[in-house]
C-alpha cells in the first residue's frame, strides 16, 4: 500500500504552484549567480519556455578552496531584482544555519545540496521555519538516510513542506561526474510520501548527456526537474560542463512537453 503523498506548494512570484499533485514542474537557471545580465537573460528565457521556478547559486560549497565560491550578498541583490521584474520565485542552496533569516524574506524554497544532507544542525534549523525545502540526496546516502533527514526538516511542522531531489551518487565509474540512480528516485516516489524531482545536471556533469537523462527522468512519472542553463557554459564561473546553454534547454522544453503529453500530464507553466 502507498503512503499518503504530500502535494507542496510553493510561491513563486505572485502564482502559486504545486508539486506532487500530478502535475509536472521545472526549476532551472545557471548554477552561480555571476552578474545582473547573466542571471536576467537566464530567467527570462527559462520562464519563457516552461520553467516555473528559478534557480541561482549565492554560496558555492565548491571542493577545491580556489575555486568559485559564489558572489554571497551581491547575488542575493541581483536575484531579488530579477525575480521582482520577472515575477518568479527561485529556489537557493542554504549552506549554513547563520543564512536562513537572510535568505527567508526572499526565497520561495530553500535548497540543501548533497554535502549538507547530513548536516542536522542546518536541517533542526529549516524545520523551524515554513517555507518547503529541496533536499538533495547525500552522494553516498542510501534511501532511508535520505529520507530520515526529510523527517529531520518536517519536523513539528503541521503541513509537508520536503521535496526530495536525486541529483547521483557515487560509483566506481568514472566516465561521468555522478552516476544517477533512477532506480532510487522511483523507489522514493512509490514509497515514501514525498514528492520526487531530478536533476540531471549534476547527475551526469556532461552537458550533451543532461537532455537524454532530462527525458528518461520525466517518463518515469516523477514531480519535475531542476536543471543548471547559462548563456555560455564556456565562460561560466562554476560547473559550465553540465550547464545547458539557451538553445539545448529550448529544444530539451519542446521534446519534454510531447513526453508529458504521451504520458497524459501536463508542464506547470508561468507563462
Amino acid at each position: 500500500m502507498s503512503p499518503e503523498k504530500h502535494v507542496i506548494e510553493i510561491q513563486s512570484g505572485s502564482k502559486k504552484i504545486k508539486i506532487g499533485d500530478g502535475s509536472f514542474t521545472v526549476m532551472a537557471g545557471p548554477c552561480s549567480i555571476e552578474s545582473y545580465q547573466q542571471f536576467f537573460s537566464t530567467a527570462k528565457m527559462v520562464a519563457e519556455h516552461g520553467a516555473s521556478l528559478l534557480r541561482g547559486g549565492v554560496w558555492k560549497l565548491r571542493t577545491s578552496s580556489k575555486s568559485f565560491q559564489g558572489l554571497g550578498s551581491e547575488a542575493l541583490e541581483i536575484a531579488q531584482k530579477v525575480t521582482k521584474e520577472l515575477d518568479m520565485g527561485i529556489t537557493i542552496e542554504v549552506t549554513d544555519p547563520r543564512q536562513i533569516e537572510e535568505l527567508y524574506s526572499m526565497v520561495s524554497m530553500f535548497q540543501v545540496g548533497s554535502r549538507n544532507m547530513h548536516n542536522y544542525a542546518l536541517l533542526k534549523e529549516l524545520a523551524k521555519q515554513d517555507k518547503p525545502v529541496l533536499l538533495k540526496r547525500g552522494f553516498a546516502a542510501l534511501v532511508s538516510e535520505w529520507v530520515n533527514a526529510a523527517e529531520y526538516v518536517n519536523q513539528g511542522s503541521d503541513k509537508p513542506k520536503v521535496i526530495l531531489c536525486e541529483r547521483g551518487i557515487r560509483t566506481f565509474e568514472t566516465s561521468t561526474r555522478n552516476t544517477l540512480d533512477l532506480n532510487s528516485a522511483i523507489y522514493a516516489k512509490k514509497n515514501t510520501p514525498y514528492p520526487v524531482i531530478i536533476d540531471p545536471s549534476h547527475g551526469v556533469g556532461i552537458a550533451n548527456l543532461v537532455p537524454d537523462l532530462a527525458l528518461a527522468s520525466t517518463a518515469l512519472g516523477i514531480d519535475g526537474l531542476i536543471m543548471e542553463v547559462h548563456p555560455n557554459p564556456k565562460e561560466a564561473l562554476s560547473d559550465g560542463m553540465q550547464a545547458l546553454t539557451f538553445e539545448n534547454f529550448e529544444n530539451l522544453m519542446t521534446k519534454t512537453t510531447k513526453v508529458l503529453t504521451a504520458l497524459d500530464r501536463s508542464l506547470q507553466r508561468m507563462q
